[in-house]
């Protein structure tokens, strides 16, 4: 499952407001962001959708993919897989206290450089 999904977008101000306004019929809200950073957008069953800004340091990667999965074993699994199938490291399995006190998770960059994470957040 997708855990969520970034992307980046030239005018932040402009999009969180498109976004709201076309999320509202599907009762996608506003979950969390930071003010000329990022928005954050509830889209259910725990996904977000999330945009940013290119601001004046550009995101690391126009696309993030995080996916969700059901043990920090997988995460395990899935960045030794990942760098054995040609991934580039882009931060060692381990606990993201900064996302939350239960988050565990790596990243890497795929051939494109695309940054990938898989994820757990275990309540």
């Amino acid at each position: 499952m997708i855990g969520h999904i970034t992307i980046e977008v030239s005018n932040l101000a402009k999009s969180k407001l498109f976004y709201e306004q076309a999320f509202s019929p599907l009762n996608y809200s506003l979950a969390f962001g930071k003010k000329g950073v990022f928005w954050a957008f509830n889209v259910g069953n725990g996904c977000l959708f999330e945009i940013q800004s290119t601001g004046e340091k550009p995101p690391l990667t126009r696309l993030h993919v995080a996916f969700r999965v059901k043990s920090k074993a997988e995460v395990d699994v899935f960045h030794r897989a990942a760098l054995e199938a040609g991934a580039t490291d882009n931060g060692a399995t381990g606990p993201r206290p900064g996302y939350g006190p239960n988050y565990y998770a790596c990243f890497v960059l795929d051939p494109d450089g695309y940054n990938i994470q898989a994820m757990i957040n275990e309540a």
